[in-house]
């Protein structure tokens, strides 16, 4: 039976209690279970407690998955899918922009693993072409991408992807499967920080993996043997945040519209990101691909405002690490989330000193209109 969005976030996955008939999941807390002689015995570390189980059943159906798991961080989704995949002596294709952490992984580590890697503007097919090796195995992407919101043509890549006999991976954390499925668009695998929009409060530490089964067998096989499983306290509250997704980002989506229209209007600003916006060079590519354009957007503060002042003004909106959360978020990604990067790098990518990025939340616009006015005013 087909079910809807909000249908498929509150009753999918959900553990039955076959005791008490409680409206919710039980939480099952032991790390230690009965033996039953068989592959399938229930061992935490193995990602198959019940609470893990069922919950990437939700994972696996949001996003037009075969299979899922969960793990204890959005980075490790990301380096284990990888390393899933990928061996010594292969080569992976890269978006040029994503986040730092994924970046600085690559950058850092894959040497070490005799992977060789090529950062590249994957919407230009010239430089995307000529980047591919025969050792090729994996093009990465990350659409809406960090911190800038460009959009990549998803349906081109994997066709490209796909005539080459190359894997694809989609970084879908900004987009959420509530407005971007990208499994339905030939992409392989589909990762996710649940940090994000899947936790949704700012209080829950996850990842997640979904792809085909046989390529969760392989996933699988990588993660018990590093180890990223989540503690089954998390995997509850992640499931019961959950719930209310595609409320949440729904809402979420429609105020980043308004926000990113107002913030457009505004003197104190040179230029939004948002591919919400008709300005956004890829919205039409957004229409096309997107269910919605999502909660998150960028700005460029002009440059008569002081941006440390800019954060210190703010009263509402919460200058803070992370997004994606029901309060609405700021910060600097030259000082956070891509700060790893060199100078050279983040102005390659096009990220500026006085780039705000804004994580928009379920409050009341009009509340945060008159936040963003107090801050501007504070920061010449």
């Amino acid at each position: 039976m087909q079910k809807g969005l909000n249908t498929i976030c509150v009753h999918t996955g959900e553990v039955e209690d076959k005791v008490f008939g409680g409206a919710v999941s039980p939480m099952y807390l032991s790390t230690a279970y009965e033996y039953d002689g068989l592959e399938t015995s229930i061992y935490p570390r193995y990602f198959n407690s019940p609470n893990q189980h069922k919950l990437s059943e939700k994972i696996a159906e949001l996003e037009k998955a075969e299979s899922a798991l969960i793990f204890g961080s959005g980075m490790a989704a990301i380096t284990t899918a990888m390393l899933s995949v990928l061996r010594s002596g292969d080569h992976v294709i890269l978006q040029n922009q994503i986040y730092g952490g994924t970046r600085n992984f690559i950058v850092e580590e894959c040497q070490q693993y005799g992977i060789a890697y090529s950062f590249v503007d994957v919407n230009n097919w010239s430089e995307l072409n000529s980047a591919l090796q025969a050792e090729t195995k994996l093009i990465y992407i990350e659409t809406p991408s960090n911190p800038l919101l460009e959009i990549t043509d998803v349906a081109a890549v994997t066709k490209f992807a796909k005539e080459n006999n190359v894997l694809t991976m989609a970084d879908n954390t900004f987009a959420s499967p509530i407005n971007q499925r990208p499994i339905e668009q030939g992409v392989d695998i589909v990762i996710h920080s649940a940090t994000k929009y899947l936790g949704g409060h700012s209080d829950i530490t996850a990842g997640a993996v979904a792809s085909t089964h046989d390529i969760m067998k392989k996933v699988f096989s990588k993660a018990k043997n590093f180890g990223g499983s989540l503690a089954d306290q998390t995997v509850w509250l992640l499931e019961r945040s959950m719930k209310t997704l595609n409320l949440r980002v729904s809402q979420q989506s429609n105020n980043a519209l308004v926000m990113a229209e107002f913030l457009e209007n505004s003197e104190h600003v040179d230029k939004v990101y948002y591919p919400g916006l008709k300005s956004h060079p890829q919205h039409e590519l957004a229409k096309s691909q997107m269910l919605g354009f999502g909660g998150m957007l960028s700005f460029d503060l002009n440059e008569k405002c002081d941006i440390s002042r800019f954060f210190k003004g703010l009263k509402l909106i919460k200058n803070v690490l992370s997004l994606g959360g029901v309060e609405s978020t700021v910060l600097s990604p030259e000082k956070t989330s891509h700060s790893l990067l060199t100078p050279e790098e983040r102005k390659a990518q096009g990220i500026k000193s006085n780039l705000v990025r804004f994580s928009v939340g379920i409050e009341d616009t009009s509340d945060l209109k008159r936040d963003l006015r107090m801050a501007f005013s504070e920061s010449l």
